[in-house]
């Protein structure tokens, strides 16, 4: 039997090569562009597609040595002998625009050579480099979409042809590409010549299909015999031949590929190289790619992964009696790493067992199902010293597991999930094992364990989930110190402190409270939301003269656009789309009724599938218990989900009746909201030192309702609320970068008029715009923004070459310091009133957090206290030259307590 070294030793070694362009393309077309770009606006589908085949033929084919290369341009020495060479190409779409740098980028990060050449094609690259791969013995295959490399396919070459998108790719070998084509490959070109290739506009011979090429070049052996015999050949199809010999010729030299190109590597340069986790992590981040990332390490690993090895641990599971005594032996002094099993969710858990581990390599696993009293006793009492240093991962899921048993936890004095956040914000993923490998170049598994039999740890059991959880906790305090490390240098550390890790402890807390509802009211909120759809739905059915399936992008496209006979919206890979965006727009252009429902009837059906999330969500106390996550937004703003509470609509009447479901629970008075007015605005006036619009904060002007009376041209008390909200998104859109179209396209008014508000809203506060351009020019030069907490994101590509990247990156940068110092004062604010709540000690407590606003519960008695206390609190979160304002309102309901 051949032994698994031995076989790869045996392997003939493979050169993959891929025509970049080609697939990058071909990418585009398979992956709707509407479903893949990120947060910053760039399209990534051609850029997806391309790097997951890339993964799937790596994975499968295993070769040895790879190269992808690109075309420049469509000047090649082709197109200076014949004009008209592929010349009936449309220009590519706007949204594959930039991806190509982006592919080139993916590739540089995983260690990929790319190559291109000036006045030549990807084509010509390939052919040089298969048939030097093959003259040195290896085995090459060519990934591509064009059928020109036919040419090159012999016994050591093999194309491998994408039958549809790019995931599934047809194997042409040379028995293939006879059955296919009817002729042997290095006859393909010569059959090409004659039929003509649409896709390069090289007309063939008219009348001439592919089986009398083939017949032809059998007959006569080829090409340059049929050329020289032409005049033998009989019929019609003979005088068309003879009629278009110069295109045939022509075709023929032009699809033969170029072989013999100079090339600034051999095949030697191309063995595979390990990749760059580093660049990998930053780039995937940027792109938003978490589940190619997770797909590349489980499939790619890097050699360098676990270039340090694992994690030594002596770990032993605890026996009845002994967990006092392991505590005080290796817990009682340095930062203890802890691992909690169980379960959690809809603020409870349920706490099955933890994993304790020291910094001088002992660990620990306690069943905490079957502990004896004094064990209970003695972990309860650790847990909840302040003194005895903690690290955890994700820590607010098993905290709330924690108390649930009825225990504490004290003492954290980090959180290696928020740490990597705060260094990363643009990461998206936090997972252990990835941010051990990450940052310290190690494996979570134990050092020396393996085949060798060089095991370094003394674990005395079988058992997969106590091993893992100690090396978890083990990895825990290594890579908290190399987080807090790199914190300190970049200025974090204290936001982690002073206001992340507290955080942790205040959302918990507010998970395990959650928010009461009234179950009846919502179900006939269902049913009137259920009557609504089914209205609509007539409605629309009634205006048509006939039914259709509304939810049906097809049977819409075909009722709107030749039905209806509408103007045209944006063209996609499925035809004109008909997202809501472009739907709003068309209505407002046209105003028809049949819009009006199908709109109605999208509405409604959000707002019935926004209710049933809550009804399934209705805990057994009655109430609704969100999970709050820190780690989502680049900005730093907290994010609601299971179910979204941040999410309830407020904008429409109909949305606001789903806040009436909220309301005070039992023993306790009413419901106290409180939000910041304009606090974006206010930060923007203090961060830009802007005399004018400070003054305009400080004297109590409305600086929206001002602005709206001279885009309307009506007095300031003629402005209405519809017309201070558009304005007021108009100063935000100002703020953050909105250019004069797109405030145009906002406001429907002239491109000039927008222009003309600019300048005026510029000449008033001139320092406004003097800030924001130099946010962007600081950014530009260190490589993030701040906040005012020194929260930073970190933007790259505003240095970019490519200038769609740059100018998303510039946006980004806009809107990153604003943002981001809203969220640092409301979490500040969150601290302050809680930490109130308890030195007063009063019994009202905060519910929910929803960007601007809190959500209290108040309780018999405490609605004066309460009011002054989270008043002053929030106005007083954070100093600045403008006041924080703040609304307060008080009501049975959510929607009650609206101010």
């Amino acid at each position: 039997m051949t032994s698994p070294a031995s076989a790869s030793a045996e392997k003939t070694p493979t050169l993959l090569l891929i025509d970049g362009h080609s697939v990058a393309y071909r990418a585009f077309f398979a992956l709707p562009v509407e479903n893949f770009s990120t947060t910053t606006g760039q399209h990534t589908n051609a850029v997806y597609g391309f790097t997951s085949m890339l993964i799937n033929v790596l994975r499968d084919e295993q070769p040895t040595h790879l190269a992808v290369a690109f075309d420049v341009s469509r000047k090649t020495f082709r197109s200076d002998e014949y004009a008209e060479y592929k010349a009936n190409r449309s220009a590519s779409p706007a949204e594959f625009s930039g991806q190509v740098a982006l592919i080139k980028e993916v590739l540089d990060a995983l260690n990929i050579v790319h190559l291109e050449r000036d006045g030549f094609e990807a084509d010509d690259i390939i052919a040089t480099l298969a048939g030097r791969g093959a003259a040195e013995g290896l085995d090459v295959l060519i990934c591509t979409g064009d059928r020109d490399t036919l040419q090159l396919v012999n016994d050591r070459v093999t194309v491998l042809y994408p039958r549809k998108g790019v995931s599934d790719l047809a194997r042409l070998d040379p028995p293939t590409v006879i059955e296919k084509y009817l002729v042997p490959p290095a006859r393909y070109p010569e059959l090409a010549a004659l039929v003509g290739e649409t896709s390069d506009n090289l007309p063939g011979v008219p009348g001439v299909g592919p089986k009398t090429a083939a017949k032809w070049l059998a007959a006569y052996d080829g090409l340059e015999n049929l050329v020289q015999h032409a005049g033998e050949v009989g019929g019609k199809a003979g005088e068309s031949l003879r009629a278009h010999l110069d295109d045939v010729i022509r075709n023929r030299r032009l699809n033969a590929l170029v072989g013999d190109l100079e090339l600034p590597v051999g095949v030697g340069d191309l063995a595979r190289r390990d990749w760059d986790r580093e660049a990998v992590h930053s780039l995937f981040d940027g792109l938003e790619f978490r589940v190619l990332r997770d797909r590349l390490l489980e499939t790619l690993p890097a050699e360098d992964a676990a270039s340090e090895g694992g994690f030594e641990v002596s770990g032993e599971i605890l026996t009845a009696g002994g967990v006092r005594g392991w505590l005080d032996q290796h817990a009682r002094t340095g930062v203890v790493g802890v691992d909690c099993q169980g379960r959690w969710r809809s603020g409870s858990g349920d706490l099955t067992g933890i994993a304790l581990a020291s910094a001088d390599g002992a660990a620990a696993w306690i069943d905490v199902t079957t502990v004896s009293p004094d064990d209970d006793a003695a972990l309860a009492e650790w847990l909840a010293d302040q003194t005895a240093a903690k690290a955890m991962h994700d820590a607010k899921g098993p905290m709330l597991a924690i108390w649930a048993r009825g225990w504490d936890l004290a003492g954290l004095v980090s959180d290696t999930q928020l740490a990597a956040y705060l260094l990363r914000p643009d990461q998206r993923v936090y997972d252990l094992a990835d941010l051990t490998a990450r940052h310290l170049r190690r494996d979570l598994s134990v050092a020396g364990s393996g085949a060798d039999g060089g095991d370094q740890a003394a674990f005395s059991f079988d058992d997969t989930e106590s091993h893992d959880a100690m090396v978890r906790a083990r990895a825990v305090i290594d890579l908290a110190a190399a987080l807090e490390t790199e914190l300190e240098e970049r200025g974090g550390a204290p936001l982690l402190r002073e206001v992340e890790l507290p955080l942790t402890r205040t959302l918990a807390t507010m998970e395990r409270v959650g928010i009461a509802v009234d179950s009846d009211y919502l179900d006939r909120l269902h049913a009137d939301f259920d009557a609504a759809v089914g209205q609509a739905e007539a409605d629309a059915f009634a205006v048509l003269g006939h039914p259709i399936n509304l939810g049906s992008p097809k049977q819409l496209q075909s009722v709107l656009f030749d039905e209806l006979a509408m103007p045209k919206t944006r063209r996609t890979q499925t035809g004109w789309t008909t997202d809501a965006e472009s739907l709003e727009a068309l209505f407002a252009k046209t105003e028809h009724p049949f819009l009006a429902h199908l709109l109605r009837h999208r509405d409604q059906i959000r707002l019935r599938q926004t209710v049933e999330g809550l009804q399934k969500s209705i805990a057994d106390d009655g109430r609704v218990h969100t999970t709050y996550v820190q780690t989502i937004a680049a900005t730093g703003r907290l994010s609601s989900t299971d179910p979204n509470l941040q999410n309830i609509p407020i904008r429409t009447e109909d949305g606001r009746r789903i806040r009436e479901a909220f309301v005070v629970g039992q023993g306790y008075e009413s419901l106290l909201t409180a939000d910041y007015s304009q606090i974006e605005m206010r930060i923007m006036a203090d961060q830009s030192e802007d005399a004018g619009l400070i003054e305009a904060f400080a004297s109590g002007q409305d600086f929206h309702a001002t602005m709206a009376s001279r885009v309307f041209g009506v007095p300031p008390d003629g402005v209405t609320g519809a017309m201070r909200a558009r304005i007021k998104a108009m100063n935000y859109g100002l703020a953050y970068g909105l250019s004069a179209f797109g405030l145009s396209q906002q406001l429907k008014i002239e491109v000039s008029e927008a222009r003309g508000l600019m300048e005026e809203y510029f000449e008033r506060f001139g320092h406004v715009r003097d800030y924001l351009h130099e946010i962007v020019d600081t950014a530009r030069r260190t490589g993030f923004t701040e906040t005012i907490l020194g929260r930073r994101r970190y933007l790259p590509d505003l240095t970019s070459s490519n200038r769609q990247r740059r100018e998303m990156a510039e946006r980004a940068a806009l809107n990153a310091p604003i943002q981001g110092s809203a969220a640092d004062v409301i979490k500040v604010a969150m601290l302050d009133v809680e930490s109130a709540l308890e030195r007063q000690g009063l019994r009202s407590r905060m519910l929910l957090q929803v960007h601007d606003e809190l959500v209290l519960e108040v309780a018999p008695g405490e609605r004066e206290a309460l009011t002054a206390l989270v008043s002053d609190k929030m106005g007083h979160a954070v100093e600045m030259r403008v006041p924080l304002e703040v609304s307060i309102g008080v009501g049975h309901s959510w929607h009650d307590a609206a101010h």
